[in-house]
């Protein structure tokens, strides 16, 4: 049984920072590739940062391009996002997923999500 569960999200003031965990147990099958997305209240779920197996390709979203960075450890089968320079606009639930490649999750994300973990910067 494959599990995605994030931690790390908070409380944060604007201009802070935070590190988002993703830790995956099982084997997501044909889906090597991870990311991270996020929805905003009354928004759509959107893309946010993914990476591929081997950490070489990483992808942003123009809004968090130069402010996040997504790592991974495949040692420990986790998956981070860090968040720097944060806005109010950043405030969303933040979802770990995995999926086929770095490139095509960004606009087909992959059948495995985590629950979610709550980030809420006030200004």
């Amino acid at each position: 049984q494959v599990q995605l569960v994030e931690s790390g999200g908070g409380l944060v003031q604007a201009g802070g920072s935070l590190r988002l965990s993703c830790v995956v147990s099982g084997r997501p099958r044909g889906s090597p590739a991870m990311g991270w997305f996020r929805q905003a209240p009354g928004k759509e779920r959107e893309f946010v940062a993914t990476i591929s197996w081997s950490g070489s390709t990483a992808f942003y979203a123009e809004s968090v391009k130069g402010r996040f960075t997504i790592s991974r450890d495949n040692a420990k089968n986790s998956v981070y996002l860090q968040m720097n320079s944060l806005t109010p606009e950043d405030t969303a639930v933040y979802y770990c997923n995995a999926g086929l490649t770095a490139a095509t999750m960004r606009q087909d994300p992959g059948a495995y999500w985590g629950q979610g973990t709550q980030v809420t910067v006030s200004p």
